[in-house]
């Protein structure tokens, strides 16, 4: 999809260094090698799943080939002796084709191979024939000069570019369905996307932003750290209140939020912001009343979204993970209008703005909050710290196993298993007289929802096992 072969250069060596950076977490010996049309993944068995995992996570790659590479196959002997056994169990009582890919110099061709090696896995297997046309399986091998690969799984992957390649831009997070699958979309297109939180007065809220922007920077961006910006709003709220007209309060919120991430934006360099919104999708959101948002703005506003449905968007959240956040998002005190303008009018905008006071926005901008997205688990610890439990002892706990796709942890004592995102309703049927530890793989989901239901709940009873 990419034109100039230098381009194609540049974003085949960019993803390059991104799985260097991110497979060098899983284990520094897995080797990656670059080639012109493809990125070659050499790893270990056993962080097989995670490799897998973390390359069907990557923007900017098309397809992922799970292969098993044998080296030393000088001959067609070898080579079909090989493939025989290793694909023998997956073809029996089927029919198959062998299509091969031969690079380098050997004396024999890629049809030659697909021949003797397809004739000597007949004969060598229970497999129930040949078929050229439309094969139940189909045999795919490589071979690289005298090394060979026997093409065992096919995935497709995001897609897009790879992160790094398309510069910045500054997300307005909101933690809903539309601002994290703008957000993902951004970060698919290879764009390293930051965010910027407008907090309108709920601590909880915050905290719930926070879980889903770290969530979608881990699973699809972390390849590049980036800035997760608050931005305390509760004044600019009441400055609204006090100087806008009802029709017109949804639109001016909008339009400050946009010129405070202008002016942070300016400080990080950043030319793009990126909004969840969607045509008509609300009154603040038609033609008319988006130009009268764009009008504050000199930066580039995307929104990757703009002619996207609910349905369209939910079907996303759902597919990337968000839909569970988004579901449980803490509600928070915003600005409603009462009979909201949805043609607004350019003249009645400008003196709407010129009754706003911008000195509460410019202290609202001067006392935001920049933090590297990896300390978000270290900062709203140490707001309020949970407290941590290594070794049970003999504590009287009920363990809560937070994970979504894993049998529940064994403990010497009680075990449960609560999702993550049904936590907010099921824990409030639990007996508050006992003590919980929520617990989950790497602990950093579990303290960020330890400290959301005792921020929002006012639970005591709450802590963090980390064995």
């Amino acid at each position: 999809m990419v034109k100039g072969s230098s381009a194609k250069k540049q974003m085949v060596q960019q993803l390059y260094s991104n799985l260097q950076t991110l497979l060098s977490r899983i284990d520094e010996q897995i080797a990656i090698r670059k080639f012109s049309d493809k990125i070659e993944v050499v790893t270990p068995l056993d962080a097989l799943e995670e490799v897998r995992n973390t390359l069907l996570h990557t923007p900017g790659i098309e397809q992922v080939l799970e292969a098993l590479q044998f080296d030393q196959m000088d001959s067609l002997d070898k080579i079909k002796e090989k493939v025989c056994e290793t694909v023998a169990p997956t073809i029996e009582g089927k029919s198959f084709v062998v299509r091969a890919k031969r690079t380098g110099s050997h004396p024999f061709n890629s049809s030659e191979m697909e021949r003797v090696i397809g004739g000597y896995t007949l004969a060598h297997s229970n497999a129930a024939g040949v078929d050229l046309h439309n094969p139940e399986e189909t045999v795919r091998i490589e071979l690289i000069n005298n090394q060979l690969n026997i093409i065992t799984d096919k995935h497709m992957g995001l897609g897009g570019f790879p992160i790094g390649t398309q510069g910045d831009v500054l997300s307005l997070m909101s933690g809903g369905f539309d601002s994290t699958v703008a957000s993902y979309l951004t970060m698919k297109r290879g764009i390293k996307t930051h965010f910027i939180f407008f907090n309108l007065g709920g601590a909880a809220h915050e905290i719930g932003v926070k879980q889903v922007s770290l969530y979608l920077w881990s699973r699809y961006g972390a390849s590049h750290p980036v800035q997760f910006v608050t931005v305390p709003f509760d004044t600019v709220i009441e400055e609204i209140f006090r100087s806008t007209a009802e029709t017109y309060m949804g639109v001016t919120l909008k339009r400050l939020m946009l010129m405070a991430a202008e002016k942070i934006a300016n400080e990080m360099g950043i030319d793009a912001l990126v909004t969840g919104e969607s045509v008509a999708q609300v009154s603040s959101q038609t033609l008319r009343n988006l130009a009268l948002i764009d009008q504050v703005t000199n930066k580039l506003v995307l929104r990757p979204l703009a002619t996207f449905n609910k349905p369209e968007i939910i079907d996303i959240a759902t597919r990337i993970g968000t839909r569970y956040f988004a579901e449980n998002m803490p509600e928070y005190c915003g600005v409603i209008s009462k009979n909201p303008i949805i043609h607004g009018s350019y003249k009645r905008m400008g003196k709407e703005a010129k009754r706003f006071n911008y000195e509460v926005l410019d202290k609202a901008v001067q006392d935001a909050v920049s933090l590297d997205i990896r300390d978000i688990v270290d900062d709203v610890s140490q707001s309020a710290p949970v407290e941590v439990i290594n070794d049970l002892g003999s504590g009287d706990y009920t363990i809560i196993d937070i994970r979504t796709d894993a049998p529940c942890i064994e403990a010497e004592c009680k075990s449960i298993q609560i999702p993550f995102h049904k936590l907010k309703t099921e824990f409030k049927k639990l007996p508050q007289d006992r003590e919980y530890l929520l617990y989950c793989d790497k602990g950093i989901m579990s303290q960020l929802h330890a400290q959301y239901l005792r921020d929002s709940e006012n639970r005591e009873n709450v802590r963090v096992y980390r064995p």
